[in-house]
Formats: C-alpha cells, structure tokens, sequence
C-alpha cells in the first residue's frame, strides 16, 4: 500500500496526517508561532497531505496558525484541511453545541481563521447533547440537556453543508456504533475520527464498522499523547510545563509503569524494524481494517521524522503477536489486542 492509497470522499490522503491541538498553545503549555508553522511545512515536505484541526484548539488559535502556514505554500502543495464543530465556549467551558445556527455560524469562523473557501473534511466534534466537555464527570449542569440537538438533526445539516459545497466531506468524531448507525440513515458518513491506540482500544467496533460501510477512519491519539514514544519515564512527566493536562491524568501517574512496559514492547519490535518506537505505535493502529490514516500530533520539525516511517511500516504477524502479549500481560485497557 502506497502513502496516498485510502481515499475519503474522493481525497486521496496519506497514511499519517498532522495533528495541530498543540498549535493552540493552551492544553498542551506554551507553543511558538514560529515552530508550529515550520513543522506544518515540514509534515508536507515529507509526504503528509492533510491537517487536522479544531477551533477548540487554543479558541480558534490552532486554526489561525494553520491558516498561516497554508497562505506560506505555493497552492499546488497546500494539505487538505480537516476542521470540526460543535465545542461552543460558554461561561463554564467547552459546550457540545450543534443546533444548525450555531455549525453555520462556526464554519464562517473556521473558514476565516483559516483563510480558504471551503472545508475539506467537517467533522461534529462530539456529540451535540448540550453538556460541558471536561476531563472529569460534570455533576451540576442542569442546562446542558436542554441545549441539546437530536443527531438526526445535526446529520442532516452538515449534509447540507456539503450540499451547498462549503464542505468537501463529512464525519463524526468521539460517536459509537450506534450514532454512526442513525447518522448513515440520514445521510453518508464520509469519515470517522475515533481514539485508537494500543492502550486505547475501545473503538475496534468502530474500526470494523467503517471496514464494513466504506466510511474512512482515521484515528487519533495514536502514541497515547506521548506515551507510546518510547520517550516517557516518571522524571520526564515530572517535568511536564504547568498547564499541560498530562501531568495529573492517570495514564500518566498511576498508570504509568504498565504503558511504559507496552511502549518497551514496541521498542523491541521497532529495532527490529529499525524504525523509531513511534512509528510502530502508529503503524500498529494502521494495521486495523477500516483505518484509512491515523492523525499525530508533533510541535516542531524535527518531531515529523519519529513517526513518518509509519506510513509504509507493514508489521509481520509474529510483531502483532509480541504486541498482543505485552497488551495481555500488563492488562492494558479492555477490547481486541491485535487486528
């Protein structure tokens, strides 16, 4: 298989495809201007022909720098560009918004941050259920079901938008089986964009369901936001800058030695291969049936060339099934431990 064999919607994409929440410099700490917009370059001087990004990225930031590396491109190089809707800022956080109103008025937004005429693939971020998006339970909300949209509802507009060609493609992120199944009565699901990693493996029937329906899925966090890197240990999460949300997430503390005991399992399948550990994190959740391409988030040049190889890599079945020990041995999250 090529770098540019999958296609969605038409779009022939490469295997590995940028990821830019950092660019937003909130999430993640501080994140220069500059270097962002180096390594988008750098991503498409190396084979990547898409970019992933959301206004809820640094509120709109991320997709503004995005915006300026594409205007630094000679037309013919500039990636396809890959944005979402349906995370609202209010007075309490990020709000899962998608009455049609509100898409509209955020495409407007989007579209001008990043500085083109159409969207080449929109995706709903969550699902529109009206709640607040927090890394913890919300208990006290009592205006989120109220704000609510029906998922037949909010299909049906961003169908619309594709209609009217604002937008090349449409997906869903962050919805299961179930959605996908009500959304594709309404209209087709172009792509999917679910987590999917090695200790994160909890949308394999998300996988297998675009396999079956011809949606093309492409996965993120698929080094585990760093874990998987093969660069982790407790010294370096130790020395994580204040305001980057790793530093008290349980991947990351309680978690930690039984994730760093999968990613010395791909190490010892990456030398083999003589690839970096990052890429065969990466390669490892291409290798499943349905994933057209997987989304890897890097804040600096240099960072492209630790998982480009992924996009080629081809793991043999004993390197699958070394993997799956590790997975089984160290209890690694719940679901299927080799495609």
């Amino acid at each position: 298989m090529s770098n540019t064999d999958p296609s969605i919607a038409g779009m022939r994409i490469s295997r590995t495809g940028l990821g830019a929440w950092s660019f937003g410099g909130s999430d993640w700490g501080p994140q220069d201007d500059a270097d962002s917009i180096a390594t988008v370059h750098e991503a498409v001087s190396s084979g990547v022909n898409w970019i992933d990004t959301a206004p809820a990225y640094g509120m709109g930031h991320s997709e503004e720098v995005v915006g300026r590396a594409l205007a630094g491109l000679p037309e013919a190089d500039r990636p396809y560009v890959f944005t979402k809707c349906g995370l609202v800022p209010d007075e309490r956080g990020l709000r899962k918004i998608m009455d049609a109103r509100s898409v509209r008025r955020e495409l407007e937004g989007s579209l001008r941050r990043l500085g083109v005429d159409h969207i080449d693939l929109y995706q709903v971020h969550w699902p529109g259920d009206g709640g607040l998006l927090a890394w913890g339970p919300v208990t006290d909300d009592p205006a989120g079901p109220d704000l609510g949209t029906p998922l037949e509802e909010y299909w049906a507009t961003m169908a619309e938008l594709k209609k009217e060609g604002k937008v090349r493609a449409i997906g869903l992120s962050n919805h299961g089986v179930d959605e996908l199944k009500r959304a594709a009565a309404v209209a087709p699901v172009d792509a999917v964009q679910p987590p999917f990693s090695a200790l994160d493996r909890t949308a394999a029937d998300v996988l297998a369901w675009c396999a079956a329906s011809g949606a093309g899925a492409i996965v993120y966090q698929s080094l585990k936001s760093g874990l998987l890197t093969g660069a982790f240990s407790a010294a370096r999460v130790a020395a994580l800058p204040e305001g980057d949300w790793r530093r008290g997430a349980p991947d990351f503390t309680t978690g930690l030695p039984a994730n760093l005991a999968v990613a010395d399992a791909l190490t010892r399948v990456a030398v083999r291969h003589g690839v970096t550990t990052s890429a065969v994190a990466v390669g490892w959740a291409l290798a499943w049936p349905g994933a057209a391409g997987a989304i890897v988030g890097a804040r600096r040049p240099g960072q492209i060339a630790d998982w480009s190889a992924a996009a080629s890599l081809r793991l043999t079945e004993a390197d699958l099934d070394e993997i799956a020990g590790a997975l089984t041995a160290h209890a690694a999250d719940a679901g299927p431990v080799r495609p």
